[in-house]
Parts: structure tokens; C-alpha cells; sequence
């Protein structure tokens, strides 16, 4: 997610552009303040609504944990993770190592 202010959106307006495009949310603030999030015009946006795109773009970016998504999107656990397995998000989320350590306890 970028973060602009709103002196940027004078200079940097194809940035926020470019970034919407490729599906990214951009933050603009005032003062150092938020003022507004933009959000990308997506399929999701259509189909899921504002607060179920929102969590899946921020719990992608890894900026809300699992549960967090969940109850931004107001859906259970479980539908969100089926929600963003139909999006082939995965939910498991392991360095090489702790999987290595964690297929040593099925031997």
C-alpha cells in the first residue's frame, strides 16, 4: 500500500493510477492524517462488496491477520477462508523452514 499526501496527488497522480490498476490500495493524508483510501475498481469489489475486497486485498499485503480479515469482510472463519481459497489465496503462510520442521512431526 502506498501512502501519499495530498501535495503528491499533484505530482504523483499516475502513480496513484498505476498503482489502482494493478491492484493496489494507495492511503492519502493530510497533516499526516488519513483523509482517504483509494480502492481499486475490481471483479471482487463487484462481486464480494467494499468490505470483503478490502480484507482479502489487506489480508494479501499482510496487513490484517486471518481473523481480522474475516471480521473486516463480516464472514465467519470459515467462509472466509473458502472465500479465498475460490481465489487460490493461500491461508497457509510458512518459511521453508518451520515447513520443514512441521513435516518432521508427520515422520
Amino acid at each position: 500500500m502506498d501512502v501519499f499526501t495530498v501535495r503528491d496527488l499533484r505530482e504523483r497522480t499516475g502513480t496513484l493510477i498505476h498503482d489502482a490498476e494493478k491492484g493496489k490500495l494507495s492511503l492519502v493524508t493530510k497533516r499526516g492524517r488519513p483523509v482517504f483510501l483509494a480502492v481499486p475498481f475490481s471483479k471482487n469489489l463487484i462481486e464480494l462488496g467494499l468490505h470483503a475486497s478490502l480484507a482479502i486485498t489487506l489480508y494479501k499485503e499482510r496487513h490484517l491477520t486471518l481473523e481480522k480479515a474475516a471480521k473486516l469482510a463480516s464472514k465467519s472463519l470459515e467462509d472466509f477462508i473458502e472465500i479465498l481459497g475460490k481465489l487460490n489465496i493461500s491461508v497457509v503462510n510458512y518459511s521453508v523452514k518451520e515447513l520443514s520442521r512441521e513435516l518432521k512431526d508427520f515422520e
